[in-house]
C-alpha cells in the first residue's frame, strides 16, 4: 500500500502578488540541500484520521502555527519515492522566521550508535511563483500551478 501525506500550501496577496509558504526539512539529510528539498508542510494521517485534520495538524506540528479558513482542495501527486500527497490551498499569513517545529530522533552519524534529536523543519519562507517552482520538490510544483489557478481568476 502506497503511504499517503496530507499539507496545506498556505497562499498569501502581498501587492496583489501571491506568495508561497514552503517549508525546508531539518536533519542531516537536508542540511546542504536547497532547490527542489523545500515542501508544503505535511505529514503522515494517524490511523483513519481524515486527510483534511491531518493537513491542519502537520501544519501546527511542522509550524507551531494554526490556520483556519476556506481550504481549496488540490490535485494529489505522487512523489518520486512513491508516496502519494494530498493537499489543499489556504489564504493566511504568518511570521515564517518565527516558525517552531516538533523534533525527531536519529541515529547519527550512522552506525555510531549515538541518537541525536533534528526539528523536522529547520526553516520557512514566503515565495513567490517563480523562486517557489525552483526550491519546491519537483512533484509538488502542479499545487503552486494549481492554486494560482483556483486563487486568482484568469490565471
Amino acid at each position: 500500500m502506497a503511504r499517503i501525506s496530507a499539507g496545506i500550501l498556505l497562499c498569501r496577496f502581498v501587492n496583489v502578488q501571491l506568495e508561497f509558504f514552503l517549508v525546508h526539512p531539518g536533519g542531516p539529510f537536508f542540511k546542504n540541500k536547497d532547490a527542489g528539498h523545500w515542501t508544503i508542510p505535511k505529514g503522515e494521517p494517524d490511523g483513519d484520521e481524515k486527510l483534511a485534520v491531518c493537513a491542519l495538524r502537520e501544519f501546527k506540528e511542522e509550524t507551531g502555527f494554526s490556520i483556519s479558513g476556506e481550504m481549496y482542495e488540490l490535485t494529489p501527486v505522487k512523489q518520486k519515492g512513491g508516496k502519494v500527497v494530498h493537499a489543499w490551498a489556504m489564504i493566511g499569513n504568518l511570521d515564517a522566521s518565527n516558525i517552531t517545529s516538533n523534533k525527531f530522533e536519529l541515529v547519527w552519524p550512522p552506525g555510531s550508535g549515538k541518537t541525536q534529536e533534528f526539528l523536522e523543519i529547520d526553516k520557512a519562507a514566503w515565495f513567490t511563483i517563480k523562486p517557489a517552482m525552483d526550491k519546491i520538490n519537483p512533484a509538488q510544483q502542479s499545487f503552486l500551478t494549481e492554486a494560482t489557478m483556483q486563487l486568482i481568476p484568469g490565471s
